[in-house]
C-alpha cells in the first residue's frame, strides 16, 4: 500500500520545524516528540482526515491543508484520507445540535473535484489518498465493540459540545460516540506518525493515540491548528455561508476579502497568507494604533489570497476590477455567464453556478433585498423568482451574475 511513496531526503532545518510547530498552532501533544521526531531526518507519516460534507474546499479548511504542505515541503509523507464512510456518519465536533449523516449519493457528488481543489495547495504526486470506507465497511460489530470498550460514557460527556447538549435534555445519539474512534481506527490503517486539526478536532486525534496504543502501535503526536473566522466573524462554515472558498473567481474571492471586519486582518494574514510573522504583527499594531487605514492592509491581503491559488496576475486583475467596480459601478470582467431555460428558479441558478453556497443562503438574500438586477433596475424580492429574461444581477455588495435565456 505504502511502498511507491518511499525516497527523498528530510529537511531538518530548525527554523523550518519551529515556524510548523508554532505559526497558526493551538497546541501540540506531545510537542517534544514530535520536535524529537522532526529533527531526527526519519520521514514521518502525516495523517489529515477531511469529511466531504461539502462540495468546495473554503479557506478555513485550507489552513490545515497550508500546515501540510510545510510538512510535505520538508519531506514528509502526507496521507490524505477522503471520509467518505465517516461523512455518512456525522462528525459531532464542536456542534451544538445533532449532526445529520450524509447519504451515499451526497458524498459522491461532493468528492468529484477533491483531488483537483487539493492539488491547489498539496503537490499530489507525493501524497497518498485514502477513502476510509476501504477498510470502515468491513468492520464487524465485534470490532465495534472492542473499540468502544476503549472509552466510557462519561469520557465522552466531557467534551464541552455533548456536555452542554446533555445539561440542555437534547437528544445525543450513540452514532456521535462513535465518530471519534472510526477516525482513530483511520490512524491505525494508514500508520500515522502525525496527525493534523482543528483545535475542534482535538478529542478525535487524541481518540487515535489511544487505539493505536490498543493495537500495538507507536502513538501519533498530534498538532491542531487555528480556527479561521468567517466573513461574518463566526467560524467559517458552509452552513452559515460566510465562506471564502479556494474555488471562488478571483473578483469573487478578493471582494470577499475586502469585506471581511477590520480586526481579522491580523488573523487571516497569520492563517491565510506566507507574510512573516514579525510583519504581521506590525500590522496590527499599526491597525490598533490608527497609524495605516485598515483599507490598504486588506487590499494586500485579497491580493495575496488571490495570488495563492490564481496567480499574481489574476489577483492584480482583481484587484483593478474591485476598484473599477466599486468606484464607477462596472461590471467584472470575470463574471460569470449562464445561459438557462424560461422557467428555471432564479435560487437554483446561484446555487449552481457557485454564487450562493446554499439554497437558504439564497432566499435570505433575497429576503433581504440583496438581489438587484441591474438591467430593470429593481430589487428581487420573490424568494421563488423564475428567470423568463436576460438579467445582470449584482448579488449581495460583490457578487456579480449574467444570466440568458436560450
Amino acid at each position: 500500500m505504502f511502498g511507491k511513496f518511499l525516497s527523498s531526503r528530510v529537511d531538518t532545518d530548525v527554523e523550518k520545524i519551529n515556524n510548523i510547530l508554532v505559526r497558526g498552532v493551538e497546541d501540540v501533544f506531545v510537542k517534544e516528540s514530535l520536535r524529537k521526531r522532526l529533527l531526527s531526518g526519519k520521514k514521518l507519516r502525516i495523517k489529515f482526515g477531511v469529511d466531504p460534507t461539502g462540495s468546495r474546499i473554503h479557506i478555513g479548511r485550507a489552513v490545515p491543508l497550508r500546515k501540510l504542505k510545510k510538512f510535505q515541503d520538508l519531506g514528509h509523507q502526507i496521507v490524505f484520507i477522503i471520509g467518505d464512510f465517516t461523512a455518512q456518519i456525522g462528525d459531532p465536533s464542536d456542534k451544538l445540535e445533532k449532526r445529520p449523516g450524509l447519504t451515499y449519493a451526497q458524498v459522491k457528488e461532493n468528492i468529484s473535484t477533491y483531488r483537483q481543489q487539493i492539488g491547489k495547495i498539496l503537490n499530489l504526486s507525493k501524497t497518498e489518498f485514502h477513502f476510509n470506507s476501504k477498510w470502515l465497511h468491513t468492520l464487524n460489530f465485534q470490532k465495534i465493540s472492542e473499540l468502544s470498550e476503549m472509552f466510557s460514557v462519561s469520557q465522552m460527556l466531557e467534551r464541552r459540545n455533548f456536555k452542554d447538549r446533555y445539561l440542555k435534555g437534547e437528544e445525543i445519539s450513540v452514532r456521535e460516540f462513535l465518530y471519534p474512534l472510526i477516525q482513530g481506527y483511520d490512524s491505525v490503517m494508514v500508520k500515522a506518525d502525525v496527525e493534523i486539526g482543528g483545535f475542534d478536532q482535538l478529542f478525535n486525534l487524541k481518540a487515535g493515540r489511544v487505539i493505536q496504543k490498543k493495537y500495538g502501535f507507536p502513538e501519533q503526536d498530534v498538532l491542531t491548528v487555528s480556527m479561521l473566522s468567517g466573513t461574518d466573524g463566526r467560524k467559517m462554515s458552509t452552513t452559515w455561508g460566510n465562506v471564502i472558498n479556494i474555488t471562488d473567481t478571483p473578483s469573487d474571492m478578493f471582494g470577499k476579502v475586502m469585506s471581511v471586519s477590520d480586526d481579522l486582518i491580523e488573523q487571516y494574514f497569520l492563517l491565510c497568507t506566507d507574510i512573516g510573522a514579525e510583519e504581521i504583527k506590525e500590522i496590527g499594531e499599526s491597525i490598533r494604533n490608527h497609524r495605516v487605514n485598515p483599507k490598504d492592509h486588506k487590499v494586500r491581503l485579497a491580493k495575496e489570497i488571490v495570488s495563492i491559488y490564481h496567480g499574481e496576475k489574476e489577483a492584480k486583475k482583481a484587484e483593478e476590477g474591485f476598484f473599477r467596480v466599486f468606484k464607477d459601478g462596472a461590471i467584472p470582467n470575470d463574471a460569470p455567464k449562464v445561459s438557462v431555460g424560461k422557467g428555471v428558479n432564479l435560487v437554483d441558478i446561484l446555487v449552481g453556478q457557485g454564487i450562493v453556497s446554499s439554497k437558504t443562503e439564497g432566499r435570505r438574500l433575497i429576503e433581504d433585498g440583496a438581489v438587484y438586477d441591474m438591467v430593470t433596475s429593481r430589487k428581487i424580492n420573490d424568494v421563488n423568482e423564475k428567470i423568463f429574461q436576460n438579467l445582470i444581477l449584482k448579488v449581495g455588495k460583490k457578487r456579480f451574475i449574467k444570466i440568458s435565456i436560450k
